[in-house]
């Protein structure tokens, strides 16, 4: 069976519907270029590449991972601890009507996003050009690009200030048997096109947008107390289970899943379908933006399109350090990979965030 044959189910979404959903700047709501087409995966729409590129030569969405990776899901439950983690703190480095994972190669086809990391992120990145570039993580190892839609108050972009917390942690009870993201992986989490309901019941859903004493929220607080020390925030985790197979697919979603309860257990695994256990990204975000939320909005929409893209380009001996320091060692580490309750176990990384 072809990759190309093995595109999932769904069905073509107009090119007006595309603008007004998604932002989408060069296409007319006449037809032309084709609109791509929408694939549903557990009751969330996301728009399917249809322009090739250099690492997806065919355009049919599917990027082989090499090599592949074979397990089964681990059922094992090590020794408790109660943190298994670490952060990349990465700033913003730029906005734009870009994302090389959705729309690759089609610079201006997306509404505005908010990129962090990777400073040379833009339509046409691919993992090589990401690895040869630089970055506003801590970590000078993570060249990784990571994205959202910007969020504008009226007209006005308001950006993450400072480094922002990107938790990489373990999704599963074994957390001895997650590995690194392999070179290349890309995921999109959520959908600007998913429904307030959606969102709120979304496996990644942690506290929803918050701000003062106001949480769980699936929009935007009418109001946030009017103080220096108040932002608006959320938290959102990705899936981290991968079929070892795909570094992406068509919808961008569908080589990842969560992890599902062992039966008779209320431990985590990944399932059989997506065997390899990797580490589960929880973006923790912060926008330097209160008093009056009535005007607060996402160039994806309102509040409950919130999502997010990662595009993995690590240098692979540094990430492969910090997860086996801090997820498979549990520890609870800064950028560092270092646990300042544990100070017995060192750090993964040097005082300059480089490999020792």
């Amino acid at each position: 069976m072809s990759r190309r044959s093995k595109i999932l189910p769904g069905a073509l979404i107009s090119s007006a519907l595309l603008v007004a959903t998604l932002g989408i700047t060069g296409v007319a709501a006449t037809g032309a270029p084709a609109s791509p087409a929408a694939t549903t995966r557990t009751g969330h729409v996301m728009a399917v590449s249809t322009a090739s590129s250099p690492e997806d030569p065919d355009g049919d969405g599917y990027i082989p991972a090499n090599p592949p990776v074979t397990t089964t899901p681990s059922t094992a439950t090590p020794p408790h601890r109660y943190f298994h983690e670490f952060q990349a703190n990465c700033s913003v480095t730029r906005t734009r009507p870009d994302d090389p994972i959705v729309y690759p190669q089609q610079p201006g086809k997306s509404h505005d996003h908010t990129f962090m990391g990777n400073t040379t992120t833009y339509a046409s990145s691919t993992t090589a050009s990401l690895s040869a570039g630089g970055t506003a993580c801590k970590a000078p190892g993570d060249l990784s690009a990571y994205w959202m839609p910007t969020l504008y108050n009226g007209d006005k972009a308001i950006l993450p200030v400072g480094p922002q917390v990107i938790y990489y942690k373990t999704g599963v009870t074994d957390y001895t048997s997650v590995r690194p993201f392999p070179k290349g992986l890309r995921f999109v989490v959520g959908s600007p096109m998913q429904s307030a309901d959606q969102f709120r019941n979304h496996r990644g859903f942690v506290e929803g947008w918050e701000c003062g004493d106001s949480f769980f929220n699936t929009e935007f607080p009418a109001s946030c107390p009017n103080r220096p020390d108040v932002q608006l925030n959320i938290r959102f985790q990705a899936p981290s289970c991968w079929d070892g197979k795909y570094l992406d697919t068509p919808d961008h979603q569908s080589h990842m899943a969560y992890p599902v309860v062992k039966p008779g257990t209320n431990d985590n695994m990944c399932p059989a379908d997506h065997p390899v256990a990797l580490p589960m990204i929880e973006f923790k975000m912060a926008w330097p933006v209160n008093g009056d939320m009535s005007q607060v909005r996402l160039s994806s929409g309102p509040g409950h399109s919130f999502h997010y893209d990662f595009f993995n380009a690590w240098d692979a001996p540094t990430l492969k350090a910090m997860v086996d320091h801090c997820i498979v060692g549990g520890l609870q580490c800064d950028a560092r990979g270092y646990d300042e309750t544990h100070p017995e176990a060192g750090a993964a990384l040097n005082a300059d965030y480089r490999l020792p």
